[in-house]
């Protein structure tokens, strides 16, 4: 018996033919889970160059539906995929409650004065999803002004990921061997949760989608509203 889904494709209902009558055609929403395939479903290396022409006879397509998915999928989707890995930004939280931090000038002298001086911390999590796998991301968050920065822990693999790109060359050098993070220990890590293997490139671009995407909108108003409470 032959198997006509080997990928195991996800079935889709089509919601007609194109003008040509030549392709099917299919709602966004399927049109993104298409996009999503070609780079989420795992494939050996001697099925490569057997796998578009399958994924596009399974939904009977062409490369312009392809395409096309992918800009739908920029346009609308929530997540984003990098390198072969779904990644979306998930809730936020706050710990911790707000702590005011004394300021000093550049003569030694704390500066009760200038509001532009205050400044605060306060313990944050996001939560992020790879391949739907929720991993949280714990983080103190510094505010001064307009300006903030983040230092994050060092317990789940996404801080982990962090501390890889960023620690210096001397963490590396003196720190204790058993809590420097490698990218074998990240890989160990991912696989545990059903994540594959990330390279260099993919870790970096991961950051810095965190990076991006760890304060939004509706917390920065929640934090807003704490500091004008404190204040």
């Amino acid at each position: 018996m032959t198997n006509n889904n080997p990928f195991n494709f996800i079935p889709l209902n089509p919601t007609g033919r194109n003008e040509e009558d030549n392709v099917n055609t299919y709602a966004p929403e399927d049109m993104i889970t298409i996009y999503e395939q070609q780079f989420l479903t795992p494939v050996s290396e001697d099925e490569l160059t057997e796998f578009l022409p399958a994924l596009k006879a399974f939904y009977d397509i062409d490369d312009n539906t392809l395409d096309v998915s992918a800009v739908i999928f920029d346009a609308i989707a929530d997540a984003t995929i990098i390198y072969n890995h779904k990644v979306k930004t998930g809730d936020y939280q706050i710990v911790g409650s707000l702590v005011t931090e004394q300021i000093e000038d550049s003569g030694g002298n704390v500066d009760d004065e200038n509001s532009d001086s205050q400044a605060y911390t306060i313990d944050c999590m996001r939560t992020f999803f790879i391949n739907d796998v929720e991993i949280p991301y714990h983080f103190n968050l510094f505010i001064q002004g307009d300006g903030y920065s983040t230092l994050t822990e060092k317990n789940t693999v996404l801080e982990k990921l962090y501390w890889f790109v960023n620690a210096g060359f001397d963490e590396h050098l003196l720190g204790n061997p058993e809590d420097v993070v490698s990218l074998e220990s990240i890989n160990e890590e991912l696989v545990s949760l059903g994540i594959k293997e990330m390279d260099l490139s993919t870790i970096h671009q991961l950051v810095n989608y965190i990076e991006d995407n760890l304060i939004d909108d509706d917390m920065a108003e929640a934090l807003n509203t704490l500091i004008d409470e404190a204040e």
